[in-house]
């Protein structure tokens, strides 16, 4: 009994090492080229854009600050402030968007160009934060966030230019 046991298990070895030396290891060796090229490929993007890009931009930005330290004090002021004041008004302006029509419904399926008061706020909020929490969303408080940001990052494009255009 335990020799053909013995003979069917070495039979089974004969047959797995005969599926491993001609069909994983060939196919693993094509996959483990293409994965190298697309390794490659990424290394390349990554050295071009992250790497020569980003680097020579911050290299430049911090050119500009030391040749330029009260303009660049303007300029984080001036994102400061814009981004607070943005803070500030991202309800009144989500507000605006959602009666408008440009925010389409609220998690509910209503409309939010229907909507008045805290609730037409709340859901311009959250639509503007990818949409409430309960459906996956960011909510009010990114809403907030989105709004915050793109009111500094006005201030900051608008005073760098203002900055650079008096150089």
């Amino acid at each position: 009994m335990m020799l053909i046991l013995f003979e069917g298990l070495e039979k089974i070895m004969g047959l797995w090492d005969a599926i491993c030396d001609n069909v994983i290891r060939p196919v693993g060796e094509a996959i483990g080229e293409g994965v190298c090229s697309v390794g490659r490929g990424i290394d390349t993007v990554v050295t071009t854009v992250v790497i020569d890009g980003v680097c020579g931009g911050i290299d430049n930005a911090v050119d500009f600050v030391k040749e330029n330290p009260g303009k660049s004090v303007a300029i984080a002021a001036a994102t400061v402030a814009t981004g607070g004041l943005a803070t500030v008004a991202a309800p009144a302006i989500a507000a605006t968007a959602g009666s408008a029509g440009l925010l389409g419904a609220a998690s509910t399926g209503t409309a939010i160009s229907t909507l008045s008061g805290v609730a037409l706020t709340n859901a311009s909020l959250a639509a503007v934060g990818g949409g409430a929490l309960a459906a996956g969303g960011g909510g009010m408080a990114a809403g907030t966030a989105v709004i915050a940001g793109t009111g500094a990052a006005v201030g900051a494009g608008i005073s760098t230019g203002a900055a650079v255009a008096s150089s």
